[in-house]
């Protein structure tokens, strides 16, 4: 018999139980439950809808349930549809009629908003974590490589001469990034929505702030309806998951580029490649496919909770039962992919040689002469048409920039002299761009130091 089936007259039909019930996949908010349950009978008893003796039963009931369940010794029952529904069940088989005292002044409303609030809170730590960790193995390659030149791209072409630890630092902005927005969301979703009920909160003098303090909210929620109907703080997760996985993504197309023959920049680790079933030569970055593959089922999770939230009235409606799956798989996916992104990366061999070698092609170097020129008091526009005219000159002739004598040059502009073989040497022209944020070497040490200092204090006052 359901535990709310008082108003009906026949049982629901099997299809619908197995269609209705949640069971098969809200159990993962088990400890929240028993948590928050806990939390609720606290306030019970303080306005004293409940005995201590009677507090003390159900708290003693909720923890031996809790360690039972993780034993593996407990086995929900689809009947009972939901984690919330099933440990009441369970409590009131275990401790009798006091168990069905639990369930005053709530509903699986606000309940399952509590619950799914505090799991998230607790994932999105987690996540930090591990990116904190991604942070630190990228400060860390980027300091052994200050003085590794590489081409850097637009449109995929050779632009202008760069460094690794530049490259790298530049994602390392991009996962400080994530950061802030997994920061911001969690802090966000830091509001308590018990004592909301099942939409217009309760008439019973619940001291909601007692039970927001006992799970570790900064306070409540304001408004009953919006307590029980809100699931922005899902939606921003998925949205700063989804931010995430495609830096991951761009990250990962990078080292499949630069693994091929074609740039020859990166080994990966055997650990983190396999091998063709036919062609016995293969070394496939399989490990940076998955991740970069894996990228379309978040986004896919976070256009999910998008369509289903965007019609529904006040307050709750059954459809937000389709809130958790995908908010489920994008932890497990987003998880997953960084336990294997960060010792991936950390085990990468880099070609410096190959990298220099990219740099000395491709007439990366052609800006610096034209700043040069600019330098010297041409107008840069004249400046840009005159290098144009000798790259076009190059590659008639089969030459790069640096193979050119001082009279080739002469011959384009007076204004060249014998300097113009050191301002375009690539180390020179990388050097030579020592603004803040630019890839000069000590700029990028800079960098470094300011991001360790980051890293030091990104746990601090948590």
């Amino acid at each position: 018999m359901k535990l709310w089936s008082g108003r009906f007259k026949k049982e629901t039909g099997k299809e619908m139980d197995d269609f209705h019930s949640s069971i098969s996949f809200d159990m993962r908010l088990y400890k929240q439950d028993i948590k928050g349950s806990i939390a609720h009978s606290k306030a019970l008893l303080k306005c004293g809808i409940i005995t201590q003796e009677e507090y003390a039963n159900i708290k003693e009931g909720l923890e031996g349930i809790l360690e039972d369940i993780e034993s593996g010794t407990i086995r929900f029952d689809t009947g009972y549809e939901d984690i919330h529904m099933n440990i009441e069940k369970l409590l009131t088989d275990r401790i009798g009629e006091t168990g069905k005292k639990l369930h005053t002044a709530r509903s699986r409303n606000d309940q399952v908003a509590v619950d799914f609030k505090m799991y998230l809170r607790e994932q999105i730590k987690d996540l930090e974590l591990s990116i904190a960790g991604l942070l630190r193995t990228l400060t860390d390659i980027a300091e052994q490589n200050l003085d590794a030149f590489m081409p850097g791209y637009t449109h995929l072409q050779h632009a202008q001469p760069v460094t690794l630890a530049h490259h790298l630092m530049a994602y390392f902005e991009m996962f400080k990034r994530d950061v802030g927005r997994l920061r911001d969301c969690r802090q966000r979703m830091d509001k308590s929505p018990l004592g909301s009920c099942a939409l217009a909160g309760t008439t019973y003098p619940l001291d909601r702030e007692l039970t927001a303090s006992l799970l570790g909210f900064n306070g409540i929620t304001a408004n009953s309806l919006d307590g029980v109907s809100d699931r922005d703080y899902a939606i921003e997760f998925l949205a700063a998951s989804s931010v995430l996985m495609m830096h991951l993504s761009r990250f990962c197309e990078e080292i499949i580029l630069w693994s091929t023959g074609e740039f020859g920049f990166v080994e990966l680790d055997d650990a983190y490649s396999t091998g063709s079933s036919i062609m016995p030569q293969k070394k496939n970055p399989d490990a940076a496919e998955l991740i970069r593959g894996k990228v379309g089922r978040v986004y896919g999770n976070l256009m999910g909770l998008l369509t289903v939230m965007k019609g529904l009235p006040l307050a709750y409606n059954k459809d937000m039962q389709e809130d958790k799956e995908g908010v489920f798989d994008t932890v497990d996916t987003v998880k997953g992919c960084l336990s294997v992104f960060v010792p991936m990366l950390a085990t990468l061999k880099f070609n410096k040689t190959a990298m220099y070698k990219a740099v000395k092609s491709g007439f990366i170097n052609a800006t610096d002469v034209a700043d040069y020129l600019a330098k010297k008091g041409v107008p840069f526009r004249t400046a840009h048409r005159i290098v144009g005219e000798l790259v076009q000159s190059c590659i008639q002739r089969g030459l790069p920039l640096d193979r050119l004598s001082l009279e080739d040059y002469k011959r384009v502009s007076p204004v060249f002299e014998e300097d113009i073989m050191d301002a375009i040497k690539p180390e020179n022209c990388v050097k030579a761009r020592s603004i803040p944020g630019g890839p000069a070497p000590q700029q990028v040490k800079k960098h470094i130091e300011k991001s360790r200092e980051f890293l030091a204090g990104l746990f601090e006052n948590q």
